[in-house]
């Protein structure tokens, strides 16, 4: 029987300063990557989630809504007062 490895995933705002401002994006790894990562700079990334089961899950929470396609808007009309029937 073959063992399948379970990893979980995590969301991390990447810490990067240029000419005193702040430029630091979301990243996405396992969660085995992090604890490396905690190891060796304590704090210096900001874990934002943890414990997201697949990675397509992990890096749609990472991108937000940016690579969403652009909302379409409806060509129909709405009309704003009821139609008039003669009865």
């Amino acid at each position: 029987m073959r063992k399948t490895k379970v990893e979980s995933w995590v969301v991390y705002r990447k810490s990067l300063t240029v000419h005193g401002k702040e430029l630091g994006s979301n990243a996405v790894c396992e969660q085995s990557d992090w604890d490396e990562m905690e190891l060796s700079r304590p704090g210096f990334h900001t874990l934002l989630q943890s414990g997201i089961q697949n990675e397509a899950e992990a890096e749609k929470l990472a991108r937000g809504t940016s690579g969403d396609p652009p909302k379409r808007e409806s060509k129909l009309k709405v009309a704003t007062k009821p139609i008039e029937t003669e009865e």
